[in-house]
């Protein structure tokens, strides 16, 4: 699966730079400098670590929260058989 989005993404660059190179040279492009290219990986990539790990303190505090139900579920289930 991987190998595929791999070879898709670089079908996809060599048809984009195919694509500019056949445009006229008087065409200017603008220009991202590689420090705000690093920028936003950097900000994504941290970006991408909040949501994993708000998403997993959600589920860990849902999942203590519905076996803590069924400790207490059971607990007066006991208490009202004795």
């Amino acid at each position: 699966m991987a190998h595929n989005k791999f070879f898709f993404i670089t079908v996809l660059l060599f048809l984009c730079n195919s694509a500019v190179a056949a445009m006229d040279s008087t065409v200017s492009c603008y220009r991202i400098e590689p420090g705000t290219v690093a920028g936003i990986v950097a900000a994504d990539v941290l970006l991408t670590l909040v949501i994993v790990i708000v998403t997993y303190q959600c589920a860990n505090y849902r999942r203590q929260k519905i076996e803590n139900a069924n400790k207490v579920y059971m607990n007066v289930r006991a208490n009202c058989k004795s």
